[in-house]
């Protein structure tokens, strides 16, 4: 799709569905819990019915396929087997959600996410979490900063922590790289989380105390069941990365999309550990972690029409400065020709706030040269700034990372009172954003 001769308009589909999961939730709650899928479909279709009347058949089926076998279904695959096997581990007995534990735990989640990626951390740890502050009267707090430093922000140091930084690993960037670039951008923001949720947990929890029966009372020791599943989670991670560095010339043409063979044995085994967690898990322990697929089936259904109403937003985007956004691109380049780095970081990662932060990280990788070697010696800052505004910003909404709607899932079918979706923007608006603006002038100048 040549994105420079696409209207603006063609985003309209995009922002319709946007404007639907902020607000629908809000106007019609009782709807949408039983209709978010139609609701999906219904913008999906707004797009697909007038492409396929301007640009024929032929062009709709391409990116049709396109879309979905090389890019949903691989993404689905991969969040649904992470969903499974972290489901499938319960870890017993009775944490007791003090300011100090709740702040240890985040801390442990955002190691983890940069080594078994935000999704995998997030679904290993947020059911746990929960049940910690299960006698908490105020424990939404908890889980928005969760989805700050564990489904985001922690994920920044390793191309498995998350999908921007795993293409920057397919495009020549050292495995190692940012770890070594942006670890203390990465410190300084998740220490700055930490300490501001520690002063607000205790405030609460001065306040409010604990309700006097805790539903899940002490009733045993410490310890993990399923722990098999571990090894599952292993095998996820090792799939992934095989999946990067193996190269083979061996691949399928479907309707114009290439599939090659790295990531369809990458696919096919993420859907065998699904069925492998599913069979050895014991049932007791499915039922202890409330383990059910509503979660995994809204997120499938809403990134369904995400990813298909994007279509054309990303085109406009990679069309560059001949584009219909090519503002937003020549906005990164400086008068004297040379990248900014504090606007790659803004630019990056407001657009990863509500696209998809993988394609928007790849655009800006372009237009900065495309060129890793250089990008990791002479344009370093401006790498840094691009990976880093991918990562972070991406806990700016629900929609900016996965694991962000995953997470929002499991605490509403857990009773947590989530905020809606401008809520938990007012959230990350008073707390995320003061702390990029100080995290520019300090690192991205």
């Amino acid at each position: 799709m040549d994105g420079a001769s696409l209207s603006a308009w063609w985003g309209l589909p995009f922002a319709g569905l946007l404007l639907s999961i902020a607000l629908v939730p809000l106007a019609a709650p009782g709807f949408w819990h039983h209709h978010y899928g139609k609701v999906a479909a219904a913008w999906a279709l707004a797009f697909v019915l007038p492409f396929a009347a301007g640009f024929g058949l032929p062009a709709t089926l391409h990116e049709l396929v396109h879309v979905l076998l090389g890019e949903y279904v691989p993404f689905i695959i991969l969040l649904t087997a992470l969903y499974v096997v972290a489901g499938g581990i319960y870890i017993r007995g009775n944490l007791h959600g003090s300011p100090g534990l709740n702040t240890a735990l985040l801390a442990i989640g955002a190691v983890l996410a940069s080594l078994m990626g935000t999704t995998g951390a997030s679904m290993l740890l947020i059911r746990p979490l929960i049940r910690a502050n299960d006698n908490r009267t105020h424990k939404v707090h908890v889980v928005v900063f969760f989805i700050f430093i564990v489904s985001n922000v922690g994920g920044s140091l390793t191309p498995l922590g998350d999908p921007p930084l795993f293409l920057g690993f397919l495009k020549g960037v050292d495995f190692f790289w940012t770890a070594k670039n942006i670890f203390p951008e990465t410190l300084f923001i998740v220490g700055a989380l930490l300490a501001l949720f520690w002063l607000i947990d205790r405030h609460y929890f001065k306040r409010e105390g604990v309700l006097p029966v805790d539903p899940t009372p002490d009733t045993a020791r410490l310890g993990f069941e399923g722990g098999i599943n571990f090894a599952l989670l292993l095998v996820a991670m090792g799939l992934v990365l095989l999946s990067g560095v193996w190269k083979s010339p061996m691949r399928f043409e479907v309707f114009g999309t290439a599939v090659g063979l790295p990531g369809l044995v990458r696919d096919i085994g993420l859907v065998v550990l699904v069925l492998v967690s599913l069979r050895i898990t014991p049932a007791r322990v499915h039922e202890r972690n409330q383990f059910g697929w509503g979660p995994m089936a809204e997120v499938a259904k809403l990134f369904a029409g995400i990813f298909l109403t994007i279509v054309p937003v990303i085109a406009m985007l990679k069309a560059g400065a001949n584009g219909p956004f090519g503002a937003i691109v020549q906005a990164v380049t400086r008068p004297d020709g040379q990248p900014d780095p504090a606007m790659y970081f803004w630019a990056t990662g407001v657009l990863s706030s509500f696209l998809d932060n993988a394609p928007t990280y790849l655009v800006f990788f372009n237009t900065a040269g495309g060129d890793a070697a250089a990008l990791m010696t002479t344009y370093a800052s401006t790498l840094a700034a691009i990976s880093a505004g991918a990562v972070f910003m991406g806990a700016n909404t629900y929609i900016g990372n996965a694991p962000n709607l995953m997470v929002k899932a499991i605490a509403e079918d857990r009773q947590v009172r989530m905020p809606s979706f401008f809520g938990y923007m007012a959230w990350s608006g008073a707390i995320l954003l003061p702390l990029f603006v100080v995290q520019t002038f300090i690192f991205f100048r």
